[in-house]
């Protein structure tokens, strides 16, 4: 639906956006991450001017983001026409697939306008200069409806951008729209009473996942070329896995939070670990770019640390030191799965890396994913009264008897106390040192992202199937994830295969904290393997 009564705005004035641009990160590492290389292989496609439109939308689509950047700043095809194809694809795709839940159709064509004028004029507003991009209802845009899937903010229009929407603004993209998530990004399908049901590009009786699914949708379907998401416990990585994407989580604290919701707005921050901003797209190389452009500290989140993005480092197939593992305390996945990641670290194996199943010593996941629920309980909890508390766990089928492990963890901390949540803290922090000791001797962690592909959409809380057995719905969707939300390591989700049906499998690399930069490099790597991203049949 279009943003209700949007308003044609002007541009930003002059000047301004390429001042945010050199605040947010310096010139020459602009110029590094993206001028460096986005009319290189990426912009090979033929993109000519003199060609029409219609011939070249198709490619303009499915064109990544840095190789959308570059063909407008080098005024191949303008801004405005780019931005016309996407609103096109999105009129004839959205209806089915319910991804973009508020589009600001005027505003993004005023924009698109004004980029198109600076260009002529010689200005270059930053890397992302022109480029649509489409954010998770989650995040706070300004003067565009936010609600995060919570009825109580069905008409909620905030007047400040999120902290990650103003940099991606500053480096001179366009905001297309919202899109879906599940209530207050609790769960890992996209549904809410507000819009209803996402569907899945690929298949549309399927979920794309969740919470960043209507992203992930919108992405696969060739209505965005990047989405921002959020992930707190699998929430960009999933939603990669089921539509056949790249995404990346970053280490905690990498990225600041400031202005997404849950926390409500005006309310303390409860929320103080586990959850960071992420990006989905079709390429390694946006997720880099994105990286560069969101990363760092800002006012609101003291606890950013002002630690730079280090540059991503060339990698070598030699000497690189690969850990699996497709068993996280016997949580079953599907033979299709199992069988492809059998065959890519064989691959590896033959390409001269030192490979080996591993897991973190002393790490026992049922006592991992307990802690992981007692941690998120006593940060959501500590905003909620007692009696709101009690409810809202109780739709969330927490319970201490429970066959999942996560909503145990949760039952054991309600209410929680001071000295409940430090104790839990200290239990995190054991873990932490675990995983680090693996990097140690092992340059990256290769699992599954989740039991299977992307299941039929059903009620939260239905077992999922894995084959000829059946799991629990929590454990079954964030087992393989959650875990590094805990302990607050990097992964990245890149597409490996596609089971029996047909749909996406992918694949999750995890690294040390802070090592965003090499795991990417290594992803780059893998990708030679893997391939590119997979365009779902009929878009």
């Amino acid at each position: 639906m279009r943003q209700r009564d949007s308003q044609v705005v002007n541009a930003v004035p002059d000047g301004i956006i390429g001042e945010q641009v050199k605040t947010i990160m310096p010139k020459s590492k602009v110029e590094e991450a993206v001028f460096r290389d986005t009319r290189s292989r990426a912009v090979t496609r033929t993109f000519g001017v003199s060609r029409r439109l219609s011939v070249v939308k198709e490619d303009l689509l499915f064109a990544t983001a840095c190789e959308l950047a570059a063909v407008i700043r080098e005024r191949r095809v303008s801004a405005t026409e780019v931005l016309e194809a996407y609103l096109s694809q999105i009129a004839r795709h959205n209806p089915a697939l319910n991804a973009i839940v508020t589009l600001d159709e005027e505003r993004a064509r005023a924009r698109a306008i004004a980029a198109d004028k600076a260009l002529a004029r010689g200005e270059v507003w930053g890397p992302l200069h022109g480029v649509p991009v489409t954010i998770k209802d989650s995040f706070a845009t300004a003067g565009i409806r936010t609600t995060s899937g919570y009825p109580p903010l069905a008409d909620y229009i905030p007047a400040e951008d999120a902290t990650v929407v103003a940099r991606l603004k500053a480096a001179g993209a366009i905001v297309l729209g919202k899109t879906n998530t599940p209530i207050l990004v609790q769960g890992f399908q996209s549904d809410n009473p507000i819009f209803g049901r996402s569907n899945n590009p690929w298949d549309l009786t399927r979920t794309p996942g969740g919470s960043t699914g209507g992203g992930a949708a919108a992405l696969a379907a060739g209505m965005s070329p990047l989405e921002i998401g959020s992930d707190y416990g699998g929430s960009v990585r999933i939603p990669a896995h089921y539509c056949g994407l790249f995404s990346t989580k970053p280490t905690e604290r990498r990225v600041p939070l400031t202005g997404h919701i849950p926390e409500l707005p005006g309310t303390q921050r409860s929320i103080r670990h586990v959850a960071t901003p992420g990006p989905l797209a079709r390429s390694l190389d946006d997720l880099v770019l994105t990286m560069q452009l969101i990363s760092g500290p800002d006012h609101s989140q003291p606890e950013i640390p002002p630690l730079p993005l280090s540059a991503k480092p060339e990698q070598s197939w030699r000497d690189l030191r690969v850990a699996w593992n497709d068993n996280f305390g016997d949580l079953p996945v599907t033979r299709d799965t199992r069988a492809a990641l059998a065959n890519l670290v064989e691959e590896f194996a033959k390409r001269g890396c030192t490979v080996s199943r591993r897991i973190p010593e002393g790490f026992d996941f049922p006592a991992v994913w307990e802690t992981y629920g007692e941690l998120r309980q006593c940060e959501i909890g500590s905003a909620l009264s007692v009696e709101r508390e009690m409810e809202r766990a109780a739709d969330f089928g927490v319970s201490a008897s429970s066959d999942d492990p996560e909503m145990r963890g949760m039952a054991r901390r309600l209410n929680a106390t001071l000295k409940q949540y430090t104790e839990t803290l200290t239990k995190r922090d054991v873990y932490i040192a675990r995983v680090e000791q693996l990097f140690r001797s092992w340059d990256v962690f290769v699992c599954p992202v989740t039991v299977g592909p992307a299941f039929p959409h059903c009620k939260p809380g239905t077992p999922i199937v894995v084959d000829d057995q059946c799991v629990s719905y929590r454990i079954g969707g964030t087992g393989y994830t959650s875990p590094f939300n805990l302990t607050g390591n990097p992964s990245v989700v890149i597409p490996l295969t596609r089971s029996k049906e047909g749909l996406p499998i992918g694949v999750q690399l995890v690294g040390p904290r802070w090592g965003e930069m090499k795991l990417l490099a290594i992803a780059e790597l893998f990708v030679e393997v893997t391939g590119p991203f997979p365009r779902p049949p009929g878009y």
